[in-house]
């Protein structure tokens, strides 16, 4: 039988990130005596990478104030997360859910936002480096919904794009399986709705993760 890679996004599918993610943006645009921005609106930009989220939230700022803000991001998240007060939980049945498609065969990746070392720590925290081949992230690649990512794990699953899927909670996500010629399943525990999903490309958009499986199988 044919491999089949199934992709997942990592923050709004794998984990719950939101907390983390908003805090450091308030300590970062603190740092510059900036109003926190709307956390309504930073959930919503979770996905992109930095640089491209920071655009959104801070679309009139200087350029040399948005880099600034990048890199007083960067060092909150880390000292946060040196410091274990970083707090990513799995969403509720998601664990069962990668057992089970590595059960069935599937090859299993991660398209992320995330830095490496964001994505490496997430993931050895529960336990789950060992259950990826293959992880892609806003350190080497264009922000999402540039298909780079995940051109890059279908490159080294070694399986075209009609052999896999790419699962994630954000419009990002589905425009960027359809750049890369790919099914995209949306999620509907994450940071964007349904109808966003569905207009961006999702071929179906998951209540939990046992809908998902259903949808995979």
């Amino acid at each position: 039988m044919n491999q089949r890679l199934a992709v997942f996004d990592c923050d709004g599918t794998l984990v719950d990130g939101q907390a983390g993610v908003c805090a450091a943006m308030d300590a970062a645009f603190a740092a510059h005596g900036l109003a926190a921005p709307d956390h309504h609106i930073v959930r919503r930009v979770v996905g992109l990478s930095l640089p491209q989220a920071i655009r959104l939230l801070l679309p009139e700022g200087d350029e040399v104030v948005r880099q600034g803000i990048d890199a007083e991001y960067r060092r909150a998240f880390r000292a946060a997360r040196e410091a274990g007060h970083l707090v990513e939980p799995l969403y509720a049945g998601i664990r069962e859910t990668l057992d089970a498609l590595r059960g069935a065969g599937w090859a299993l990746a991660v398209a992320t936002g995330k830095s490496d070392r964001g994505l490496e720590h997430c993931l050895a925290t529960h336990g789950l480096s060992g259950h990826f081949i293959s992880l892609q992230t806003a350190d080497r690649h264009p922000s999402k919904p540039h298909p780079a990512m995940l051109e890059a794990a279908l490159f080294e699953a070694g399986v075209m794009p009609d052999q896999a899927v790419m699962i994630g909670d954000t419009a990002y996500d589905m425009t960027m399986a359809v750049n890369a010629g790919v099914r995209g399943l949306g999620v509907d525990w994450g940071y964007h709705t349904p109808a966003e999903l569905a207009d961006a490309g999702a071929a179906a958009v998951a209540r939990d993760p046992a809908h998902l499986l259903e949808l995979l199988q």
